[in-house]
């Protein structure tokens, strides 16, 4: 149960990591592309850039590469948390940072046009950290799901043999006379048989009954004889 298939979760990691070096690097290189917080000057470090883009960035990355690499159950599902709390981060955390500063440590978008400062807003922040979510939970929700019993042996039905162990015929004959002149002529045919299987022994018998046979036929029968 601990160990999973290489390749799950490896198509989520991969975005992860993509997603990851794309937070972590965007606001070093998108003034070059004239996409950027203030300021918007490349390769620009502040302590605001460190905590809201690239520690998320990192974390984001470090899960991809988990879910990628491991083979443990376990350790994915710490990559895909990562990837998880990385998106939230990415967008509740330049909301919460005036918290502690009066400014917002990572800058305002820089572009003079209403629809770029959206897109930046988005690729920055709030549209990267919603992806990041969805992805790594995606992944976690195929990590956790627990994989069916199959049977790798199919169990081959054997049917039940009946096999004959002994046969035994007994014949008696009894020739008896009655109080009102009859004898009877008392024939019993027992015979026995046992069988066996796998999942009964069962005795049968079969009797032959009593018939009655008047006095004079039997001694008619006996003086031709």
């Amino acid at each position: 149960m601990l160990q999973v298939r290489r390749s799950r979760g490896v198509l989520s990691g991969i975005l992860l990591a993509l997603l990851g070096i794309w937070g972590a690097l965007i606001p070093f290189i998108g003034p070059d592309f004239h996409y950027a917080y203030t300021p918007d000057k490349a390769w620009t470090y502040n302590t605001g850039r460190l905590w809201l883009e690239i520690l998320p960035g990192a974390a984001a990355l470090l899960g991809g590469l988990l879910l990628m690499g491991s083979s443990g159950r376990h350790v994915k599902l710490f990559g895909a948390m990562l990837g998880i709390l990385a998106g939230a981060w990415f967008v509740t955390g330049n909301i919460v940072a005036p918290l502690w500063t009066t400014v917002a440590p990572a800058g305002s978008p820089a572009s003079a046009t209403t629809l770029m400062r959206a897109m930046e807003q988005i690729g920055f922040f709030g549209g990267l950290g919603a992806v990041l979510v969805l992805v790594a939970g995606f992944a976690a929700g195929r990590l956790t799901a627990v994989p069916g019993i199959v049977v790798t042996e199919p169990v081959a039905a054997v049917p039940a043999s009946t096999v004959p162990v002994s046969t035994e015929a007994d014949r008696t004959v009894a020739d008896r006379t009655l109080d009102d002149g009859t004898v009877a002529d008392r024939t019993v045919d027992d015979s026995t048989v046992a069988t066996r299987s796998r999942w009964s022994v069962l005795p049968h018998r079969a009797k032959v009954p009593v018939q009655a046979v008047p006095a004079d036929d039997v001694e008619q029968t006996r003086t031709i004889s």
